[in-house]
């Protein structure tokens, strides 16, 4: 019982070694497995005007994060200058950032200001952050560079 015990151990532990491995830092709001935007199409946001599911079969990586894309266009688009699409504050909330903290950005709640995709936590957040964009966009601006290579739970402390 004992070797089976081990042997799970063992592989438990190269499955979440391997897996970071896969994953990106934490500048990049991805899920464990190192999927960005939750699956969401970063490019659909500028020519489609909306929020659009990605594929699993259309993906690029940029910076250690998976993205998915609607169309094979959209993919070359972003391999083409991936950071024109890319969200800012690595797809963490935009409010968040002006505060400081790392927060899930959500893929619908969104909006294009200056040819840069910003993402907000939820529809209330989003709503607060409209009410000053250009004061939190300078505020995220700011902290962004002091918390960027945090891990969003150190923030909280």
């Amino acid at each position: 019982m004992n070797t089976v015990k081990s042997l799970l151990g063992g592989i438990a532990l190269s499955v979440t070694l391997a897996t970071s491995a896969l994953a990106a830092g934490v500048d990049v709001n991805a899920s464990s497995t190192g999927l960005a935007m939750q699956g969401y199409d970063p490019v659909a946001y500028f020519n489609a005007g909306e929020a659009t599911k990605g594929s699993y079969k259309v993906t690029a990586t940029h910076d250690d994060a998976t993205y998915w894309f609607a169309t094979e266009e959209n993919k070359a688009l972003f391999e083409a200058t991936p950071d024109a699409y890319i969200p800012a504050y690595g797809g963490y909330c935009a409010f968040g950032a002006a505060m400081g903290f790392k927060f899930d950005g959500d893929p619908h709640q969104w909006k294009i200001v200056d040819d840069v995709l910003y993402l907000n936590l939820s529809k209330d957040i989003q709503e607060r952050w409209s009410t000053d964009i250009p004061g939190f966009i300078e505020k995220a601006d700011v902290n962004w560079d002091e918390i960027v290579d945090a891990e969003p739970a150190e923030l909280l402390q």
